[in-house]
């Protein structure tokens, strides 16, 4: 016996899950909506999509054909929301490009992603420079700016974008195509070797957009969203489609509004002015709004924000609510497009008490539909749901990579026994939530027992004196690792603590059976800075190097 499949009339219409199928709904619902840019412009939805027209012909224009792959390096601006639309759905590539990434970096991921035209923001024309001459595959360049006057650069440049698009015809017949064509594609850097380029289709990212819609506006909760917020976000959007919340806030029709380069004084200004209600971030720039003083002239009880990239502290969450601020965790990864999970308060803990709440607020999360998610041992056996029994996270989800570009040998470590491989290790407790614990390669291995820098990194985060912290594992002759915190304290806290007071307070933790007593670092260090990423994270790797 076989399923029956259903017969297809020969007229009838097979309707495909294409990119372009998001634009018709807002200029249905919402045509005069805004699509803000900084304090510099704005425009309706009608004329974006004029504009994502005026694009897709420009584009012909310079030669861009279905298949080909067309890049772009800009802050976050409308111009990236009109790619993020255009390029795809002509059947082209869109390849988001990390400006943060080295020179080194940089070519290797135009060449291996095979980029045919570069948008490029005149920020980052000496970026380029200092590559063009290896440059293989690219054709076309076209740069970005405010209006400003071109500046003097030695990249050959093909026209500037607002004279170019002016110059265009405002209407395109964007094709039917398989949705199984890729959309996009970037590049994730990982704590060894060359990025790894990841890739997305059509199908895949509007199946993660309606994961989007359900995860974040179907439940009652603690910051449900709907078409009437007003959405910006402070996730590059170069990474991972800005969490492909403006494809979801777009199909809304929700006012939107983008920042350009991150400042904290914009930023705020923005929020205010534009009466921001949603956005989403990595911890560092909650952190750095938090800690102006500014903001505690200001009225933030409307704004949600979901924080992603790396574990909300608990410390980061209370100061975050204290000031107003609607936070509460999402999770997911390059690979994962990326939502997985969702922290939402299910309602009987809406009446929780703060503390509780905060808790909640700072789990990893509840998978949304049509993710399926376990924690597994080392023989890929799934693990109880009880709250403490760690494994690895694995999932299955229609709208996870495929695989990574050209490396079928990673590929296949990725997807290993059908399922896509996290690297990180959590658990689910019985109400279903997941929390991450650490990344496999954060453990710290101590005497042959496991220690969650995560874990200790949320108890140091909840002293009063404690800005930003950071715990890794540093080599021990006897022990094999030993943790060691890397502590900024607050400003005007610089002699609150010691960092044998900060020892003390990690092992009163100890005391109360929260941490074992070997899970107290022996060092403490209190440091003006701590190492990031290119989008925001906590650079463990270069600190285990730096403090080794």
């Amino acid at each position: 016996m076989t399923v029956k499949l259903i017969p297809q009339t020969p007229s009838a219409y097979d309707y495909p899950l294409l990119i372009k199928n998001i634009l018709p709904t807002p200029l249905t619902y919402f045509p005069d909506r805004e699509i803000v840019y900084r304090d510099k412009m704005s425009y309706t939805y009608v004329e974006l999509n004029r504009r994502v027209q005026r694009l897709a012909n420009t584009l012909e224009g310079l030669g861009v054909k279905q298949g080909d792959t067309v890049a772009v390096m800009d802050w976050d601006s409308h111009r990236y929301l009109e790619c993020f639309f255009a390029v795809p759905m002509m059947g082209a590539v869109l390849h988001t490009i990390n400006i943060r990434l080295s020179p080194e970096q940089l070519i290797y991921t135009i060449n291996h992603a095979e980029d045919d035209v570069i948008l490029v923001n005149a920020d980052f024309l000496p970026l380029l420079a200092a590559v063009k001459d290896q440059m293989k595959t690219v054709r076309k360049i076209v740069l970005l700016t405010d209006g400003e006057a071109d500046p003097d650069t030695p990249v050959n440049i093909e026209g500037e974008y607002e004279r170019l698009l002016a110059g265009a015809a405002p209407d395109y017949d964007f094709p039917d195509f398989d949705e199984n064509a890729m959309a996009t594609t970037f590049y994730t850097t990982g704590t060894t070797g060359l990025p790894k380029g990841v890739y997305f289709s059509h199908r895949q990212i509007m199946l993660h957009t309606y994961g989007l819609m359900s995860g974040l506006c179907a439940y009652e909760s603690q910051a449900a969203v709907n078409s009437g917020d007003v959405y910006m976000p402070m996730t590059p959007m170069f990474h991972v489609h800005a969490w492909g919340m403006p494809y979801l806030f777009t199909m809304m029709g929700n006012k939107q509004v983008y920042p350009g380069k991150y400042e904290p004084e914009m930023l705020l200004k923005l929020i205010v002015s534009q009466n921001v209600t949603f956005s989403h971030c990595v911890p560092t720039i909650i952190h750095m709004l938090v800690s102006s003083p500014v903001i505690k002239d200001l009225d933030l009880s409307r704004w949600k924000v979901v924080i992603g990239g790396s574990a909300l502290s608990r410390g980061l969450c209370k100061a975050g609510l204290e000031n107003g601020i609607n936070l509460y965790t999402a999770y997911g990864m390059s690979e994962t497009c990326p939502l997985l999970t969702v922290a939402n308060l299910k309602p009987h803990m809406m009446e929780w008490d703060a503390e509780r709440q905060v808790e909640m607020r700072c789990r990893t999360g509840l998978p949304v539909p049509n993710v399926m998610l376990e924690v597994v041992d080392t023989d890929g056996k799934p693990l109880p749901h009880d709250g403490k029994t760690a494994g690895e996270v694995v999932v299955r989800s229609p709208w996870l990579t495929q695989g990574y570009i050209q490396d079928p040998e990673k590929s296949e470590e990725l997807w290993a026994n059908g399922w896509l491989h996290t690297g990180d290790i959590g658990f689910i407790d019985q109400e279903g939530y997941l929390q991450i614990t650490d990344r496999v390669k954060d453990v710290i291995k101590t005497g042959g027992e496991w220690i969650s820098s995560l874990a200790l990194e949320d108890i140091i985060s909840r002293h009063p004196a404690v800005s930003e912290a950071a715990v890794i594992g540093v080599p021990d002759p006897k022990w094999g690792e030993r943790p060691m915190a890397l502590v900024v304290l607050k400003p005007g806290e610089e002699k609150a603590a010691t960092p044998d007071d900060l020892k003390a307070f990690f092992a009163r933790f100890a005391e109360d059976g929260v941490i074992p007593r070997y899970g107290v670092p022996d060092r403490v260090q209190i440091v003006d800075t701590i190492a990031k990423t290119s989008v925001g994270k906590i650079n463990k790797k270069q600190l285990r190097v730096d403090f080794k």
